[in-house]
This record gives C-alpha cells, sequence and structure tokens, in this order.
C-alpha cells in the first residue's frame, strides 16, 4: 500500500484504499454524462499477435464509460488492416482504426509534408499524434486517457485510475502522469528511468544549478510512464516528439502550458510489466541505446529554450556527474531488492549506466552539432491554421477506410 506523501510540485494520487473497479467505473460513468471519456491505443499490427493485446481489449470491452476508442495501427498492410478491424470489433464501444499506411492517411500526411508540418519520422509520436487529430476531428469525447498495448499485466482498473482525475468534474486537472512499481518475475525493472533519467536529472540540477523544470521532472515517480491522461483542450495545443523522447516530451509541453496546479500523477497499477527493450550496447540506433541518447537530448534541448547554455565542457562535467550518483542508486536498488527479496544482477545494472554514460556524451554532441534540430511535430492548432480543413479531411479519410473494408 501506498503512503500519503507529496514528493516535489506535482500533486501525487495515491492508492491509499484499493477501492474496487466497479466502485471506480460506476461514478466514472456518472461523470462522462458531463464529460465523455474516449481511449487512444497506438498500436503495431504484431501486437495483434501477441498475449498483451488480446487480453487488454477482453478488459476494455467490459468498461462501460468510454464514449470512444481510437486506435492508431502502424506496420499493417491491407490484409493486415482488415484482421485488425475484425479483431478490435470484439469492442462494443464506438471505435475506429487509423491505417497510418493505408493509401488515404499517407495521401493526407503527403500534403502535410508538402507544407513542411508531417511527422518526420515513423513511430509512437506519429501514431499517437495522428489519433490525437481524429478525437479534435470526431469530437466525441472531453477526457481522453492513452496507454501502450503490450501491457502484460492489464487490468481494466489501471484506466479507471489513470482517467478518473481528468473526469471527475470536481477536480481541475487537465493532465494525469500514470505510474505504478516496476517489479515483476521477481525483479526491478525500469532500468531507464531508474538508472538515466533521475540520475540525470539529479546530476543536470548539480551542473546547471537550480532550475524549475528540473525540480518538476524530478516529481514524477516514473517519467517514461506510457500512459497519461488529458482534457481534449490539451490537444490542441501540445507538440509531442516524434522519437524515443516522446513522454519527456509530453511532461515538458505541459509544464510549458499549464500552472503545476492542474497536473497530477495517480498510481494506476498495483504490478506492471510489458515488452522490455534491448540493450542495445552496439547500436545506438536501437533498443535502450537509443532510446538514452533520445531521452537526454529532450532534456538539454528543454534546458536550452529556458536559457542554458552548453559546450562540450559541459557536457563532460554532466557525464562525470551522472556517472558517480548513478552507481550510488545502484547500490540503493540493490539494498532495496535484498529486503524485499528481489533480484538484481549489478554487473548488467552497471554495463548499463556505463552505456548511459557514453550516450550522454553522444547525446552532447549531436545537440552542439544540430542546434537548430527540432523533432517536435507541429501542434494541430498549427496544423489547422496552415490548412483549415485538416480535422475534416482526416475524419473522412478513417471513415472511408472503415466503410471500405469493415465488411470485406
Amino acid at each position: 500500500m501506498a503512503d500519503f506523501y507529496q514528493n516535489g510540485i506535482v500533486t501525487t494520487l495515491h492508492n491509499l484504499s484499493e477501492r474496487p473497479v466497479e466502485e471506480l467505473e460506476k461514478e466514472l460513468l456518472e461523470f462522462s454524462k458531463r464529460r465523455p471519456m474516449a481511449l487512444i491505443l497506438p498500436s503495431l499490427f504484431s501486437e495483434l499477435e501477441g498475449t498483451a493485446l488480446p487480453n487488454i481489449i477482453e478488459h476494455i470491452a467490459k468498461v462501460p464509460y468510454l464514449s470512444q476508442i481510437v486506435i492508431g495501427l502502424d506496420r499493417a498492410n491491407l490484409e493486415e488492416y482488415q484482421h485488425a478491424l475484425k479483431f478490435f470489433g470484439a469492442l462494443p464501444q464506438n471505435h475506429r482504426v487509423l491505417w497510418n499506411e493505408g493509401p488515404r492517411l499517407k495521401a493526407l500526411d503527403a500534403k502535410l509534408e508538402a507544407l513542411g508540418l508531417a511527422p518526420k519520422e515513423l513511430g509512437k509520436g506519429r501514431n499517437v499524434w495522428y489519433c490525437m487529430g481524429y478525437v479534435l476531428a470526431s469530437g466525441k469525447a472531453e477526457s481522453v486517457a492513452l496507454h501502450d498495448c503490450d501491457i502484460l499485466t492489464y487490468d481494466r482498473g489501471l484506466l479507471a485510475r489513470l482517467i478518473y482525475p481528468v473526469a471527475n468534474p470536481l477536480f481541475n486537472y487537465e493532465f494525469c502522469k500514470g505510474y505504478y512499481a516496476r517489479v515483476a518475475n521477481g525483479k526491478i525493472n525500469g532500468r531507464v528511468s531508474r538508472l538515466l533519467v533521475t540520475p540525470l536529472i539529479r546530476a543536470l540540477q548539480k551542473v546547471v544549478g537550480h532550475n524549475e523544470y528540473l525540480e518538476y521532472m524530478d516529481s514524477f515517480r516514473y517519467p517514461l510512464a506510457g500512459e497519461f491522461s488529458f482534457r481534449r483542450d490539451v490537444l490542441n495545443d501540445i507538440r509531442i516528439p516524434s522519437d524515443w523522447g516522446l513522454e519527456i516530451g509530453v511532461l515538458s509541453e505541459m509544464q510549458r502550458n499549464y500552472s503545476h496546479n492542474r497536473l497530477c500523477q495517480a498510481d494506476i497499477a498495483k504490478t506492471y510489466d510489458h515488452k522490455h527493450q534491448d540493450l542495445s550496447a552496439d547500436n545506438d540506433q536501437g533498443g535502450l541505446s537509443k532510446m538514452s541518447i533520445d531521452i537526454t537530448k529532450a532534456l538539454i534541448r528543454k534546458l536550452a529554450t529556458q536559457g542554458e547554455i552548453f559546450s562540450a565542457e559541459t557536457f563532460r562535467s554532466l557525464k562525470a556527474t551522472y556517472y558517480r550518483i548513478a552507481l550510488d542508486f545502484i547500490e540503493t536498488y540493490n539494498n532495496d531488492a535484498i529486503m524485499n527479496g528481489l533480484k538484481l544482477d549489478i554487473h548488467s545494472e552497471e554495463k548499463a549506466v556505463e552505456l548511459f554514460a557514453s550516450n550522454i556524451m553522444k547525446a552532447g554532441e549531436s545537440f552542439l552539432d544540430n542546434p537548430m534540430d527540432t523533432p517536435f511535430i507541429p501542434s494541430w492548432n498549427r496544423v489547422v491554421s496552415a490548412m483549415p480543413d485538416v480535422l475534416d479531411q482526416l475524419k473522412d479519410a478513417v471513415e472511408q477506410d472503415f466503410l471500405e473494408f469493415s465488411q470485406a
């Protein structure tokens, strides 16, 4: 059971009483009369053939308060898209599948690319961005949740606790970040959050001095969680990265656009496990290696927009400071694991820290070589300004795909 302690400057909503999910859903059903709710599911086609997503859909099918489910489908040909329509057809709620590789959405993407407004690379960020656009276009929801499709320990209580803070009309939250203990199968997981993000934020605080943004980021218990919820208005202005910096980028945007009392984090699951990425020590274009570089660059770019000046010397100091802090954290986590009867491989932990330290330098070099690099996808407000009917075109493309292929 969690304690009631409030750390940092972001409100934490704990799981203090293990309320039955049926109680939460009863309240959410009442809330939905005033604030209709939607769920975004960014998915790869391969996840339809895994073990996690079928279980997720089985649970979501029993959720009574959702007005809409928007699925973004990546890496799917026509036959696979048609299979996805049947797969998600088990959902009784109103739902649509965005066929991102389909000719209609690719044609719209080409129009946006001609205006310099299309996402620059494939991936989760692009998928989420188009799903957000469809939520705006359809106008069916006021509160929206988003979570990944590879959660092996999913139950519908996770969704209820995730969307509750932005659905309750008595709350004033615009955004909620989910968090949970990354413990599964007798091991402590979450290496990138534990061994990169938190030590790096603490190191940056030492190198650049006190900074409200770093204090804000350090307030989140699991900053890399892929689960968050928001009010629909948030979707108009938010700019999200198209790379692995998505979660950090979303938190940065919320700090830029809203005061702290409009943001919160909520304990949404007692246990959580999902597909694990390889460390990819020999390939900085994949796995946790690329993730660590993208995340580091996201933090650096944000600080640069606030006037912080970085040089090669700064990054050398940052690497050394990070390395010492991260090694101390390994001892802390090992002691925590021992006391709880869990396993922690100190050798693999130190190998990860060594890789992340090296990648801090790579991220710094990339930033200095390309200071004008802007991986953010434009906000939907900007896109609508340039192409006023873009949301209508997006909605029509999705509907036409559904009408043409759902009966095939």
